[in-house]
């Protein structure tokens, strides 16, 4: 993790294998087609994003082969006990506030596999990605407001902007109004 407790982009992709394996087990092919898939479909092609590789999750008692080959021989693979921890730890991890490509996967994948936390933690997960949006709308705020007076298209860029990041907030209230049953 970086230092702020964020994730890299190797974990973000290392979540994505263990929450989609936290919903059942897949032959390692299915797998990695499964991850290529989804990250490439929030980010488009990302080489360098693809990088995890499943074998290490393996060595690191991650994720285990169910019908005990190899997994050059595509085996099942399964989510241990760690391999659920782990998921745990990547799901809550913070979310940076600036806008990225990354942090757009990563709150894909918080979405994805938030059900998979208990009550607690997807509510302050969803605290989470509110103080994030937060943070951003007054950023860009802050920005308009001090170019405001200069010509040009700023403006009205900005201000689109921010109509997203007012109604994304409002949506993210309701959702966590939604997981405190209100």
């Amino acid at each position: 993790m970086f230092s702020d407790n964020t994730l890299t982009p190797k974990e973000a992709v290392r979540l994505c294998a263990l929450g989609t394996l936290a919903a059942g087990p897949q032959r390692y092919s299915a797998l990695v087609n499964s991850i290529r898939h989804f990250v490439s479909r929030v980010l488009g092609p990302s080489l360098e994003l693809m990088g995890t590789s499943i074998e290490l999750l393996k060595y690191e008692g991650l994720v285990e082969p169910i019908d005990g080959v190899g997994m050059e021989d595509d085996a099942e693979l399964a989510i241990t006990g760690a391999g659920m921890a782990e998921m745990r730890a990547l799901l809550i991890a913070n979310v940076r506030a600036a806008t990225t490509e990354l942090n757009k996967l990563i709150v894909a994948l918080k979405f994805r596999f938030l059900h998979l936390l208990d009550g607690d933690d997807q509510k302050a997960q969803a605290d989470l990605l509110v103080d994030v949006c937060e943070s951003e709308l007054a950023r860009l705020t802050d920005l308009r407001g001090h170019h405001v007076e200069e010509p040009g298209y700023l403006i009205p860029w900005l201000d689109h902007d921010i109509g997203l990041l007012e109604a994304r907030l409002r949506w993210l209230e309701d959702f966590r109004g939604q997981l405190d049953g209100g």
